[in-house]
């Protein structure tokens, strides 16, 4: 996705973000707040309980956003959180779609692989969005959590309007976004670990020699490794296969050439 399109998506969802808020304060001393908003209280398992409830009553269709910043322990806490709430995905009904859009960061390869086996697996892409979580189900109730003055609140929302831009707005993204499926699912650990290095040693410009060194294989073996990342981004060059890579978030936070200080071609 472009910078100018990646702009206009943040943009997009600041608004969607300050819509739910302002709409939730709207509504905070209505009497018709118990029909269009409810705000889940008691805590994140009670948020679960009722991501669950909605998950279960779904007749048609699940749209999850999980794009959440980084907690307090980094992006494995994320992680972790985000592998309970899609645990939840297994209580659903036969026959419902569902769609999983998620922020690299948290991308789960096991999850990934899990659901490549299954009958009816879970459509997963990957997008760079700003901090968001949101459930939609059926086009017609979502769970969102969002800042507000008082700290992040989860809200079950049935206000058309909100409704209706945050389905729009998931289309959008969803268009955008990068099917994350077989290609980007490296193997087992050790083989993911490594194709992630030699994806960081393709972004740092390292010849194939020195990274190959840093690797401990031969140069054919690297040069066979690259071929084969090539072809599981379904890339047709190196650089698309860094395109392809950064889009997916499977980049490292260095590569060879920085922990060696390796040669640049």
């Amino acid at each position: 996705m472009s910078n100018g399109a990646e702009d206009e998506l943040e943009q997009a969802l600041l608004g969607v973000r300050a819509l739910i808020e302002s709409t939730v304060a709207m509504h905070r001393d209505r009497s018709t707040r118990s029909q269009q908003i409810s705000t889940v209280e008691g805590g994140y398992q009670s948020v679960l309980q009722a991501a669950d409830d909605l998950i279960r009553g779904a007749a048609r269709t699940i749209d999850i956003v999980d794009a959440r910043a980084p907690g307090p322990g980094g992006e494995e806490e994320p992680a972790r959180t985000a592998r309970a709430e899609r645990n939840l995905i297994y209580a659903t009904a036969e026959g419902v779609s569902v769609r999983l859009l998620a922020s690299p960061n948290l991308v789960d390869e096991d999850f990934i692989r899990e659901q490549l086996a299954l009958e009816r697996p879970v459509a997963i892409r990957v997008a760079r969005v700003p901090p968001l979580q949101a459930l939609l189900v059926d086009g017609s109730t979502a769970l969102v959590m969002a800042e507000s003055a008082a700290g992040v609140r989860a809200s079950i929302i049935r206000v058309p309007e909100v409704l209706h831009t945050l389905g729009t707005l998931y289309e959008s993204i969803w268009r955008n976004a990068v099917p994350a499926g077989e290609r980007i699912v490296f193997g087992d650990r050790d083989r993911a670990a490594m194709a992630r290095q030699i994806l960081g040693a393709l972004r740092a410009g390292v010849t194939d020699e020195v990274a190959a060194r840093e690797l401990t294989v031969s140069v054919r073996t690297y040069r066979r490794h690259v071929a084969e990342i090539m072809a599981l981004l379904g890339a047709q060059s190196r650089f698309q296969a860094g395109v392809r890579a950064a889009e997916l978030g499977l980049l490292p936070a260095s590569g060879p050439a920085n922990a060696a200080g390796g040669t640049r071609v």
